[in-house]
């Protein structure tokens, strides 16, 4: 089979060789192509839905639940073979670890420091993470990303806008506020809100809360003087398989760094290098598109946030630093017989768990006022940003992702979002102020399947018109656009999110 390259020529910047070294791809032929082109094409007819438009995830959409469980089903189009193994990864995904030694030898190594002790715990029924909800609820699902101005290695020097970063050489690349017994956990974490009224068109008042973070109860001594933070919710996992499987071509078809169309919108690609593919990559996953794979994500999310090696993250003692001797020097789950926690199968079972997260179908998708509010978010301009399909790439031996139309209204780039929403920390080649576009399928199920309705990075908004109002920079008219409308454009707007 021959993998098919993607080549980025983007104004101002050098042409980049950023293919799809993960997949094991098919051509396209011409004819497809041009089909392609004409199926993704932004539709000027909001009368009726087009056609497979309620079948976000293509032939892997799944049968939209009423329950919690939503978001927990495996692609459609699995087969009974690959459905075993999604529920094998599935029981690594929830699998609690505890702290070594332990007689569960398959289940020990958890920490020393640590975020949570399992991906569910987290990730709660494969949805969205929350900021605590008063001084007496946890912070299990949301964390403070740390790193420090750095000098770029030889393999991304080149690379043009590349923000080099490192690890707080105490405190590491996150701050884990668990610890095992006989440790003490690194920090503990603040957040306090300010309100800001926003005033809509039609006299209604919306608040917004805006968030300040502390890293309370330093455990190791003081943070490096440049530390630099960003508070990271858990995000939704449907669909991943699926956003992984879009030519990274049809992605950067998509830049415009230089605004050259003059639509205020300069999407840019994040650059990553890649630990499995030794090369700089697209970045497609976590919130600034800093990881390139599912499986990288996967590895580094086991050690980060459980304190579990894997082949890509060999340290037993997870995201314990040098200058944190006690945490090195831990007894933890490796040993001659077992060299890392989790091995190279266990991280790909949980890797195809990730990536066969079924996307349930649409709601209401032909209710007038979700018509109504289709039109309103094209014509709004939104589209720019989140690109509402896509078609994925052939895949020789991924049947479930393999050429299939789907909807996740996300361009996978960055977009600087304005002051606001700034964490003022980089990202590869994401500034401070930028954000990959998140998808919005399933976004009208998430109170259903969390039990809140909160969005955005930081969890800050709670509500999707909240989410709007926070929109700045490139999205600033958008959201302007949105503040103006009649209380009943405005209701169809959101009915349309609602039923996505």
């Amino acid at each position: 089979m021959v993998v098919v390259l993607g080549t980025a020529a983007i104004a101002g910047e050098k042409s980049w060789n950023l293919g799809d070294p993960h997949l094991n791809v098919i051509p396209r032929t011409a004819q497809e192509t041009a089909r392609i082109a004409a199926v993704t094409a932004l539709t000027s007819d909001f009368s009726a839905p087009q056609r497979f438009e309620d079948k976000p995830a293509g032939a892997a959409t799944v049968r939209a639940r009423r329950d919690a469980d939503a978001f927990s089903q495996p692609s459609g189009n699995i087969s009974f073979k690959d459905e075993l193994t999604f529920k094998m990864g599935n029981g690594l995904f929830r699998k609690l670890w505890v702290s070594s030694p332990s007689s569960t030898l398959a289940s020990d190594g958890l920490g020393p420091l640590f975020n949570a002790r399992s991906c569910q715990r987290c990730h709660l029924k494969d949805g969205r993470g929350h900021p605590p909800e008063n001084a007496q609820d946890n912070a299990i699902s949301i964390f403070l990303r740390v790193s420090i101005p750095g000098t770029p290695n030889d393999a991304m020097a080149d690379i043009q806008g590349y923000f080099a970063t490192l690890p707080d050489p105490t405190y590491g690349s996150q701050l884990q506020d668990f610890a095992v017994q006989g440790h003490k956990a690194e920090y503990s974490l603040g957040i306090t809100y300010h309100e800001l009224p926003v005033t809509l068109a039609d006299g209604m008042v919306v608040t917004l809360r805006a968030p300040t973070y502390s890293a309370d109860h330093l455990g190791y001594g003081p943070l490096h003087p440049d530390a630099m933070f960003s508070p990271r919710v858990a995000p939704q996992m449907i669909g991943l398989g699926l956003l992984e499987a879009i030519p990274a071509q049809d992605i950067l078809a998509g830049a415009d760094p230089d605004d050259l169309d003059g639509d205020g919108i300069s999407g840019r690609p994040n650059v990553v290098m890649s630990s499995v593919h030794t090369q700089p990559m697209l970045g497609r996953f976590g919130l600034k598109a800093g990881a390139a794979t599912i499986l990288e994500q996967s590895a580094a999310a086991f050690s980060g946030d459980i304190g579990i090696s894997s082949p890509l993250h060999v340290a037993g003692a997870g995201e314990c630093t040098a200058a944190q001797s006690v945490c090195q020097d831990a007894i933890h789950g490796d040993s001659d017989d077992r060299v890392y926690e989790i091995d190279a199968e266990g991280l790909d079972l949980v890797a195809f768990y990730s990536r066969n997260l079924g996307v349930p179908a649409r709601r209401g998708a032909d209710d007038p006022q979700v018509l109504r509010g289709k039109r309103l978010f094209y014509e709004t301009g939104c589209t720019a940003c989140h690109t509402p399909s896509f078609v994925t790439h052939r895949l020789a031996d991924q049947p479930e992702q393999s050429f299939q139309l789907i909807w996740p209204f996300t361009d996978m780039l960055l977009h600087d979002m304005g002051p606001g929403l700034a964490d003022n920390r980089p990202e590869a080649r994401a500034s401070g102020s930028e954000w990959r576009t998140p998808p919005l399928w399933g976004i009208g199920l998430t109170q259903q399947v969390s039990g809140h309705s909160y969005f955005l990075h930081d969890g800050r908004a709670r509500s999707i018109l909240e989410a709007v109002l926070w929109h700045g920079g490139e999205a600033q008219a958008q959201r302007d656009t949105v503040i103006e409308m009649p209380t009943k454009d405005r209701d169809a707007l959101i009915a349309y999110l609602e039923s996505l």
